[in-house]
C-alpha cells in the first residue's frame, strides 16, 4: 500500500508500494496498448527499411533531448544545437549544453545496451553522463541521493510532493529492474508503470525527469519494440505539461493508475503516428532534393555531398562548405548561392561575412 510516512524532522514522505505484483487492467487499456504497439511496429518497421534512415538518427534523438529539456524550463531550439557555442551568452550556452548532454546520455546508453540490461547501473551511468558539467554537477552525478529532496514549494513544508526517504531508495529500485525484467505485464503497460514508478522514487537529487524519460526510449529499443530511437516522446509529454503531472500525481492513488496508463498509452500512439509521418516526409524530401540537385550539372557531385552532410548537422557556414568540398571560399559562396535559391539552404544571419546557413526544409520537419 502507498503511503505517507511522518519524518522525525516534521514533514511527511510518500513511500510507495512495490510495483513487481499482479496486475489486471480494464479492456480498454488494453486495447489502447495494442494499438499503441501495433503503431509502433509500423514506426519499427519504417525506420529498419527506410533508405539512408541512419543519416537522420541524430535528428530524432535532438528533437527528444530538447522537448525532453522543455519540460524541465530549458528553452533551446533544435537549430540552436548545430551552432557555435561563442554565439551564445554563457547562460544559453548552460542551457545548450544540457541538451547536448542528453544526447550524449542517450546516444551512449543506447549503446550500453549490447552489454547491459536497463538496470540500476546503467541508469547511474547514464545520470553521470547527463549531469557533467552542467547544473546539478555538484549534486552527486550518477550516484543514488543520500538526503530528502522534493518538488514544488520554497521549502520541504510547502513542497508539492515529497518522494520517500533516502533509505527506501535502493529497495524500491530493486522492485523497479525485477518488475522491467520479470513482470508479464505487457511492454508499453510496463514502462509506462516503471516510468511513473521512477518518477515517484525521485532517486537523484536532480535530473530525475530527463532520467524518467530516457528510460522510456532505452526500454523500446531493449526490448525491441523499437530498432532505433526514432520515438520523441518528449514532445507528447511537453505540448501536454500540465496533464502529464497531473496523471503522475493521480496515480500516487491507485485508483488513479489506469488515468495515467490512458495518457501515456494514448501519448505513445499519437507520437508513433507522427514520428512515422516525419520519417516518411523526410525520405520525400530526400527523393525531392535529389531530383532537384541532379538538374545542376557539374555541380550536382558537389551540391550533394553538402546536402547529405545536412541531414545530420543541418547548419552550415562557407567555410564549412569550403573545407569539406576543399574548395576556394568564392567557389563555396557561388555554392551556398546555389543552395539557397534552390530552397535547400535559408541564411540565419543577414552578414556579409561569417554568414551561417541552415537547411529549412529539414529542421522544418522537426518543427514543434
Amino acid at each position: 500500500m502507498n503511503k505517507l510516512i511522518k519524518s522525525p524532522l516534521g514533514y511527511s514522505y510518500y513511500l510507495p508500494s512495490n510495483i513487481n505484483i499482479d496486475y489486471l487492467f480494464s479492456a480498454e487499456i488494453y486495447n489502447l496498448c495494442i494499438k499503441a504497439t501495433d503503431k509502433l511496429a509500423e514506426l519499427r518497421a519504417f525506420s529498419n527499411f527506410a533508405p539512408d534512415v541512419d543519416f537522420f538518427i541524430q535528428m530524432h534523438i535532438s528533437k527528444e533531448a530538447v522537448d525532453s529539456n522543455k519540460i524541465e524550463g530549458t528553452k533551446t531550439e533544435i537549430d540552436e544545437l548545430f551552432l557555435d557555442n561563442q554565439l551564445f551568452p554563457d547562460e544559453k550556452r548552460n542551457e545548450i549544453q544540457e541538451v547536448k548532454n542528453y544526447i550524449k546520455a542517450l546516444n551512449t546508453s543506447s549503446q550500453k545496451l549490447n552489454e547491459l540490461p536497463l538496470s540500476t547501473r546503467l541508469i547511474k551511468e547514464t545520470h553521470a553522463i547527463l549531469m557533467g558539467g552542467v547544473r546539478g554537477k555538484n549534486k552527486q552525478p550518477g550516484e543514488f541521493r543520500h538526503s530528502q529532496n522534493w518538488i514544488g514549494g520554497a521549502t520541504i513544508a510547502d513542497a508539492h510532493f515529497v518522494p520517500s526517504s533516502h533509505e527506501h531508495i535502493a529497495d524500491l529500485m530493486s522492485d523497479l529492474e525485477k518488475f522491467l525484467h520479470y513482470n508479464n505485464c505487457p511492454d508499453l503497460i510496463k514502462i509506462g508503470i516503471a516510468h511513473f514508478q521512477f518518477e515517484t522514487i525521485h532517486p537523484f537529487l536532480d535530473g530525475n525527469g530527463r532520467i524518467g524519460r530516457l528510460m522510456i526510449i532505452l526500454f523500446l529499443l531493449e526490448t525491441k519494440l523499437l530498432y532505433k530511437p526514432v520515438l520523441y516522446i518528449s514532445e507528447f509529454f511537453e505540448k501536454n505539461r500540465a496533464l502529464y503531472y497531473q496523471n503522475l500525481d493521480l496515480a500516487r492513488n491507485e485508483k488513479g493508475l489506469e488515468k495515467w496508463l490512458k495518457f501515456f498509452l494514448v501519448g505513445v500512439f499519437q507520437t508513433a503516428q507522427k514520428n512515422l509521418e516525419t520519417l516518411q516526409k523526410i525520405v520525400q524530401l530526400k527523393q525531392d532534393l535529389e531530383n532537384k540537385i541532379i538538374k545542376m550539372g557539374k555541380k550536382t557531385a558537389k551540391i550533394k555531398i553538402v546536402v547529405d552532410s545536412l541531414y545530420s548537422k543541418p547548419t552550415i557556414t562557407v567555410a564549412q562548405i569550403a573545407q569539406n568540398l576543399k574548395i576556394s571560399t568564392n567557389s563555396a559562396n557561388l555554392l551556398a548561392k546555389d543552395l539557397v535559391e534552390l530552397e535547400i539552404l535559408k541564411e540565419i544571419t543577414n552578414n556579409k561575412r561569417n554568414r551561417i546557413f541552415k537547411f529549412y526544409p529539414y529542421l522544418e520537419l522537426f518543427s514543434s
